[in-house]
């Protein structure tokens, strides 16, 4: 059911028939309800290029930075941020091939803007936590050393972040991060962006790296503990299959158990070697 608010003739909100009506940014739009079939390879490929994109950008912390990184972007367009940051990182920040896509974090964006952005940074490892730093001094730019910096760090593996929007200024050149119990330790993926301090100017954002590794992806958890399993059940198979032939020596009593413990073995022995997830 729909409700026109504003008469016969007025733009409806709602469902009416096969097509859904709403406002958007100010503007009335209409579409038609899709109908399920059944996907076709390009749709399965899309499918998981926007689930991938869609899972970078669903923590709260994530959420909370693009809504600021894009939100001057967004103004004076019918896109919002969550639009805009979507946009582009499914469009250039993936890699891989359908059923293996996965975030290229090196080639993300969380913020997009004309200031002049972070030049020279790094990232450290300290005792406690994380030393970010950048070149405070460029050439032309005195008149924004109070420049807000704004900090993301990305734990893909915990599907979570960490934002700090109002991190430091840009004449300070260093930032430290104090990182609680065993994050330090977590794969991280650091971004970091300057903002005015007026609000009305934002830089594109810089990917400072990546610490302790790339985190896998739920596929890959997937697969690596599946294959675990199947390896613990094998040792228990092999050593019973291979001790049962030490025993024997060469006069090997066909008997229906052993078939039975020598056809799992070849099975599981099969399987290992053609599983993904195993350690390389």
């Amino acid at each position: 059911m729909a409700i026109s608010k504003h008469g016969p003739y007025g733009h409806p909100n709602g469902k009416i028939g096969k097509l859904v009506h709403y406002m958007l940014k100010g503007q009335p739009v209409t579409r038609m309800v899709g109908k399920r079939t059944k996907s076709s390879p390009a749709q399965k490929v899309n499918c998981q290029e926007m689930a991938v994109t869609m899972d970078f950008l669903r923590p709260d912390s994530v959420l909370k930075f693009i809504n600021l990184g894009f939100e001057l972007e967004a103004r004076g367009t019918t896109k919002n941020q969550h639009n805009l940051a979507t946009s582009y990182n499914k469009k250039f920040a993936l890699k891989g091939e359908y059923p293996n896509v996965k975030m290229d974090y090196s080639k993300a964006m969380v913020s997009q803007g004309t200031l002049s952005a972070p030049k020279d940074t790094k990232m450290i490892k300290t005792g406690n936590g994380l030393e970010i730093s950048w070149n405070p001094a460029e050439p032309g730019l005195g008149q924004h050393q109070d420049d807000i910096v704004m900090i993301l760090l990305c734990l893909p593996g915990q599907e979570e972040a960490i934002h700090y929007l109002n991190a430091s200024k840009r004449e300070t050149g260093v930032h430290n991060i104090v990182l609680a119990g065993t994050l330090a330790d977590e794969p991280i993926e650091a971004y970091m962006c300057f903002k005015a301090a007026d609000g009305t100017e934002i830089s594109n954002s810089v990917y400072l790296g990546n610490l302790n590794g790339e985190a896998l992806t739920p596929e890959e958890q997937y697969q690596k503990e599946k294959y675990t399993a199947l390896k613990t059940r094998f040792d228990e198979v092999s050593a019973s299959y291979l001790k049962h032939i030490e025993g024997s020596g060469n006069a090997i009593v066909l008997t229906k158990a052993f078939r039975t413990l020598q056809t799992e073995y070849l099975v599981l022995k099969n399987k290992l070697d053609n599983m993904p997830g195993k350690p390389v």
